[in-house]
């Protein structure tokens, strides 16, 4: 193994590590990184995986951001010259995969890029210059010579319309790029310790591959047909070597209970145009905390046939704004979202920031006029997107989903046993309201299921329902303030507090407060805080049970009590 730091601001490093015969893995280890697209936060950095396979012929698998420049190049020249290099394997275009294929091929002009026909299609876009290339596409292969007869997987939609797998039988290794992966920095190459990376490879999944189940689906139906899986070489954090068969599951088991959804939206955006395929992420994610399926399509390389389908048997329709001069086949499936919209379905729409978007008033009028219902409040972006930006998509998200479900919601409460209803009510709790703030995005949420869960070090539990905006602020490792409302003089707080508040409102406007030490709000009128770092989460039907550690508290009056919630019924908080 050969790791090279980089003393910058920033802490960046890269790695080698053989991780089978003729395959050495090239991981740019990016320590700092809080925010990833922005719309979500990291609390553990990420790294940029890519593979360097030597057999008769020789094939890169992936690059790396842009920020690893100078590392990545020196440490590949390290390894081999540029120009011995037969093929650059494109699994899917985003910068921090593709960030460097333009310096790969000014290293060496004759390689050649294989590559899926929609991620050809953006590196042209990005490239400006000819290449060699090979568009493949599921069962096509690329023989390297010594056994690496390298077979290619279509996986669209994970979580770009341009990804791909590749496999190699000799190793018995798949290449998976973003698939399978999380974002976690370590000097551990493989998944040696599964206690560690489970909560982000969960987080990461439910952030980017939930939203897109049936795709994930679809993909690992073609995974089936290949052999052996002994290691998943992925696209960010360490392989997976360890716990292959346990990890997988997981994905499939997720997209198997998210595709089982009764109701669907359909998220539609641009992937290479202005921001619209991270907002349309950030929406999706809101959408899917709910229980309601997504099906997120590019209209830059769909079917019309396609989106009539899904659009025709979907409840809702999410539509990120075009580029106003579109043309060709995004111009044609614009239009087919349009005719196959029906009366009484409910629509978002959002702008894309890409500099020429077709005017988003004008099209909710139509809609309006259609009868359709809308969901939220239009999206209109007049700057570069930020953390709030992305809390808005995601709130949004999350009022469309409910809005679905509510009928079937209450209709479910109801069918409750009125005895048992009203047994489970006798179970009280104190009143209590979550503050949190990461970076610009602050949350806030009443709470009454709390218990105090070890002495040693200091902790508790909070049952927190999977729809509610403040999940996104209580990860692991995330700090948060539970203050505790006083008998008598918790009034004020708790009917701010159960407003509905529209999706970006903030939630502390008019309420004192001041800051704790680890940056969250405290409210001051409250009887008593408690600093704290979420530990673990458990996940239930409906609610997350979140464990977190004390890591400071203050009583503001010595005698007072806490407020006491007492309910007649089991149905609802």
């Amino acid at each position: 193994m050969v790791t090279t730091p980089l003393a910058t601001q920033k802490r960046l490093s890269t790695q080698t590590e053989a991780i089978a015969k003729n395959i050495t893995a090239i991981r740019s280890l990016d320590w700092d990184r809080d925010r990833f697209d922005i719309e979500f936060g990291l609390q553990n950095g990420t790294t940029y995986n890519s593979y360097l396979i030597q057999a008769d012929r020789v094939a890169l698998v992936d690059s790396s951001h842009e920020k690893f420049r100078r590392l990545y190049l020196d440490l590949l020249q390290g390894l081999i010259d540029p120009k011995e290099i037969d093929y650059l394997i494109v699994s899917h275009t985003e910068p921090d995969h593709s960030g460097l294929v333009k310096d790969i091929l000014q290293l060496n002009p004759q390689i050649t890029v294989v590559a899926t026909k929609v991620a050809l299609q953006f590196l042209n876009n990005f490239v400006h210059q000819p290449f060699e290339r090979i568009q493949v596409k599921s069962g096509d292969r690329l023989d390297l010579g010594q056994g690496h007869n390298l077979e290619f997987v279509s996986a669209p939609n994970l979580h770009w319309p341009d990804t791909m797998l590749t496999y190699d039988p000799a190793t018995e290794i798949l290449f998976t790029c973003d698939v399978f992966g999380m974002h976690y920095c370590s000097d551990a190459v493989f998944d040696t310790d599964l206690g560690k990376i489970e909560p982000d490879y969960q987080f990461y999944y439910d952030c980017l591959m939930g939203p897109n189940s049936r795709s994930v689906l679809a993909a690992m139906k073609r995974m089936d047909n290949l052999g052996t899986i002994s290691t998943v070489a992925n696209g960010h954090g360490p392989l997976l070597r360890y716990n292959v068969a346990e990890l997988l599951h997981r994905y499939r088991h997720w997209s198997e209970s998210q595709s089982k959804a009764e109701k669907t939206v359909v998220v539609f955006y641009v992937a290479d145009y202005g921001y619209g395929d991270r907002l349309s992420q950030a929406i999706a994610k809101g959408i899917t905390k709910t229980g309601v399926g997504v099906d997120m399509v590019d209209l830059s390389t769909a079917d019309p046939q396609e989106i009539q389908e899904l659009v025709g048997h979907a409840s809702g329709v999410v539509l990120g704004m075009p580029p106003l001069q579109a043309s060709g086949d995004l111009s044609t499936n614009f239009g087919a979202v349009l005719a196959a919209m029906q009366p009484k379905q409910v629509f978002g729409l959002y702008e894309s920031y890409g500099g020429d978007d077709e005017p988003i008033d004008p099209l909710r009028t139509k809609f309006l006029d259609l009868g359709l219902r809308e969901a939220f409040t239009v999206i209109k972006v007049k700057d570069t997107p930020s953390e709030s930006t992305y809390q808005l998509c995601d709130e949004s998200g999350t009022d469309l989903g409910q809005n679905l479900i509510q009928a079937a919601k209450i209709k479910q409460l109801k069918s409750l046993d009125s005895d048992l209803e009203k047994a489970i009510g006798r179970i009280s709790g104190g009143l209590y309201i979550i503050t949190a703030q990461k970076g610009e995005v602050k949350g806030a949420m009443l709470a009454s299921w709390v218990s105090q869960a070890s002495f040693s070090p200091p902790g508790f539990t909070v049952a927190v329902a999977k729809d509610r905006a403040i999940e996104s602020l209580m990860q692991v490792g995330d700090r948060f303030v539970l203050n505790i409302l006083e008998e008598g003089n918790y009034q004020s707080l708790m009917k701010h507090f159960l407003k509905r508040f529209p999706p970006g409102a903030d939630r502390f406007a008019g309420v004192k407060t001041q800051t704790a030490a680890n940056g969250s709000p405290i409210l001051t009128d409250a009887l008593a805080y408690l600093e704290c770092e979420v530990a673990s989460r458990m996940e239930c039907s409906d609610h997350w049970i979140v464990y977190s550690q004390v890591t400071n508290g203050r009583v503001a009056k010595a005698e007072g009590l806490t407020a006491v919630h007492h309910r007649k019924v089991g149905n609802y908080y």
